[in-house]
């Protein structure tokens, strides 16, 4: 029976899935470090994580019979993507689950933010009754300045248009503009021009350190700053300056460079008990729908590799789905990308007497992909065969 392990208090959805499709499912609440991971993969097909664990190279070695991660949100750089894929283990993330939730908690921090929610609410807390307007703005007629125009960025500057607010973003990709927000040639052009700033870039390691004194220096005096993307991206010490100065009049900030791994743990931050910023434990992606909704995703994709080997939408492997006609039995092959790999399987097969039915071959980088669908049953010898191939990287048979 195939073995699935999932960390990190991931939604029921996750489990119910994978155990409809015959997996045996292990859950556990917390993230494990490299030395716990590598001793509960002993006898792991299937591993899904949140973003807390991370999946090393030395784990994933130690890790034999693993064939696919999934990661249960956005990001994947706490997972060794080019290790995993050198050992055949599919990965699969939720690219789209989540952003309406983060989009949403974006939008809630903007208008308090700017209303000075925070500071007037635990005034209210402590007693103190103190109805003033100092401070306080409407969003309408802001300018946000969206960094990082992806599949958040672009949802937020819907909805932000949509509260009477201006629109530019900066991205280092080409871009489509959404409604009438506009794109601006560089980051300095958006901190000279935003009243709120929020950051939604992915977690590739260029962006270590993009955001630092010198950028909360060119900000506009009073602005609001966000960062709901990644914690190394911003130099949250410099932050701390710019509030306490008064440069910057508030901040929400959900992703930290070192987070506690499991709920309760301790958490510290620069940033504790300054006026008007908001902190919340990297919750903007959790909210039940999102949860329900990435479990749903993660797992089907999981699901359909070890079944099907469906690799569409992995983040690491060759992109490739081919219909499996009933009574065919598949081979799928992943392979180190070099000249004649799929003339050889084809005389490899031909040699031992099967006809293929369907073929599919893609290729990424340095790794190569081959679906091949056969009217018969492959013989050992042809699967030895094609495992004992210099470039093969892993060869699973599927019925």
């Amino acid at each position: 029976m195939l073995k699935a392990l999932l960390l990190e208090n991931l939604h029921p959805q996750a489990r119910t899935i994978l155990e409809a499709a015959g997996f045996e499912v292990t859950t556990r609440t917390g993230a494990l470090d490299e030395s716990e991971l590598v001793e509960a993969l002993d006898g792991v097909h299937v591993l899904g994580i949140r973003s807390k664990t991370h999946v090393t190279a030395a784990a994933l070695e130690a890790a034999t019979d693993l064939v696919a991660v999934g990661a249960y949100c956005i990001g994947t750089n706490q997972i060794d993507l080019a290790a995993a894929a050198s050992r055949g283990v599919a990965t699969f993330n939720a690219p789209f689950s989540n952003t309406r939730s983060v989009v949403e908690i974006a939008i809630a921090d903007i208008i308090s933010l700017t209303r000075r929610q925070t500071e007037l609410d635990k005034a209210m807390h402590d007693g103190v009754w103190n109805k003033s307007a100092t401070g306080a703005h409407e969003v309408r007629g802001r300018t946000l300045g969206i960094i990082g125009y992806g599949n958040i960025g672009t949802q937020l500057s819907v909805l932000a248009e949509n509260l009477g607010m201006s629109v530019v973003f900066y991205d280092t990709a080409e871009k489509l503009a959404l409604g009438n927000a506009r794109r601006l040639d560089s980051l300095d052009e958006l901190l000279d021009v935003a009243d709120i700033v929020t950051l939604h870039v992915d977690g590739r390691s260029g962006n270590a350190g993009l955001f630092g004194a010198a950028q909360f220096a060119r900000m506009r005096p009073g602005a609001i700053f966000l960062n709901l993307s990644r914690g190394f991206v911003v130099d949250y010490a410099a932050l701390r300056d710019a509030v306490v100065s008064g440069h910057v009049a508030g901040a929400a900030v959900d992703v930290f460079p070192v987070e506690p791994k499991r709920k309760g743990d301790a958490f510290d931050s620069e940033l504790r008990g300054l006026p008007n910023v908001i902190l919340t434990p990297h919750t903007g992606g959790s909210t039940e729908e999102a949860q329900d909704a990435i479990g749903q995703f993660v797992s089907n994709k999981l699901r359909d590799y070890l079944a099907t080997g469906s690799t569409t939408l992995s983040v690491n492997l060759p992109n490739l789905a081919l219909d499996q006609p009933p009574g065919a039995h598949r081979l799928a092959y992943l392979h180190r990308n070099v000249p004649g790999v799929l003339a050889a399987v084809n005389a490899t097969l031909a040699e031992h007497g099967v006809n293929i039915e369907g073929q599919l071959l893609a290729t990424r980088g340095e790794l190569g992909y081959v679906v091949t669908d056969a009217g018969s049953a492959v013989d050992l010898a042809a699967v030895e065969a094609l495992r004992s191939r210099p470039e093969s990287v892993r060869l699973r048979v599927l019925s």
